[in-house]
């Protein structure tokens, strides 16, 4: 086998990923965690948001896509101060944070937030690592709504472990006596996000700079369109939140992906919260599937939630669903809140 044929097998391996919009993982909960896809949220709230995920897509399929990320978040010299009773008490029975309180909601003064994601992806041979600093900053444009604006700075590596290639001759010279190949390049995501009480939208761009990646002299390099190459991702969010009593919200929102050369991804999403402490929800994605989420908000510390996806493809013949678990801190959060106040 010649290098030609190797090089083939990479590009129908970034084929492979490119046709399911993965050279950027995908998330189900990313409406509990925005953080992940738009920098600009960074700080929206009074405390430190610590988030932890596991995802495991297409269970039971070799080889098939595993991501665990953690992020960190909080603001820069921020205060939201709460409305309470005369007493201090919130009156037996009433909802603290229910329809009333929201309609005194009023956008947080300018302050500044900076955050820290840290990114594991691995799909069969080849696997992403990244750690990117991010900073926003937040300024009101009218009493009930704010605007921000962050930028991620960061490294991130390819990376292609030739141990794990399944060759036609194991002693090719092509690959053979190698283990693990991979490239340091720079990874840069931006963003802006409009947020009130009543409804958020955002825009972000991931892996704005885009490099090229092909398999040459034994290793990755970035020197040729001809092999393979990262692009920039789009994305756009939007949701609104809708009261069905003093207890009980509704959020239907939506998001939209782009990257050139592929279709755009839509997904429709809605969330139910009863009291800021149970929450489920579903998500379909276009032309891709269904997904189903339920989490609970323990304490004004810790929460955790769940996602279980149904893939509509072929690819549901061989796998066992795509689950996703996420666990959360609440760090300083000396307002108690069981759920943020900006991102819901």
């Amino acid at each position: 086998m010649n290098k030609k044929y190797l090089v083939m097998i990479l590009l129908v391996m970034t084929v492979y990923i490119n046709g399911h919009a993965q050279q950027q993982p995908h998330y189900t909960q990313y409406i509990m965690n925005t953080f992940i896809v738009n920098p600009a949220v960074a700080g929206i709230e009074n405390y430190w948001d610590v988030r932890a995920s596991h995802r495991h897509q297409w269970a039971g399929l070799n080889g098939s896509p595993v991501t665990t990320y953690l992020t960190v978040h909080g603001p820069l010299r921020k205060s939201d101060f709460p409305h309470s009773s005369p007493t201090g008490f919130d009156p037996q029975g009433e909802n603290p944070r229910g329809k009333a309180y929201w309609k005194d909601y009023e956008a947080p003064e300018p302050h500044a937030g900076v955050g820290l994601t840290v990114i594991n992806d691995r799909t069969g041979p080849l696997s992403r690592f990244s750690v990117a600093g991010t900073y926003a900053h937040h300024i009101g444009i009218a009493p009930r709504t704010a605007l921000s604006a962050g930028i991620s700075v960061g490294m991130q590596s390819i990376s292609l472990d030739a141990r794990k290639l399944n060759l036609l001759d194991p002693n090719d010279p092509a690959i053979g006596g190698y283990g693990q190949l991979n490239r340091w390049k720079p990874d840069i995501s931006a963003g802006l996000w409009l947020y009130s009480a009543d409804y958020f939208a955002g825009i972000s761009a991931q892996n704005i700079v885009p490099f090229d990646i092909k398999f040459d002299n034994d290793r990755i390099t970035a020197d040729s369109v001809k092999r393979g190459k990262l692009l920039p991702h789009l994305f756009f969010t939007t949701g609104y939140r809708l009261w069905l009593n003093e207890d009980l919200t509704l959020l239907p929102s939506v998001m939209v992906r782009y990257m050139s050369s592929i279709p755009v991804s839509f997904d429709v999403n809605a969330k139910v919260q009863y009291r800021d402490r149970v929450w489920g929800g579903a998500s379909y994605r276009i032309n891709d599937g269904f997904a189903a989420m339920l989490g609970v908000n323990i304490n004004a510390t810790f929460n955790i939630g769940y996602s279980y996806d149904y893939t509509a493809s072929s690819l549901n013949n061989v796998s066992r669903g795509t689950h996703e678990i996420m666990i959360g801190l609440l760090l300083g959060n000396g307002y108690r809140d069981l759920c943020p106040r900006n991102v819901w």
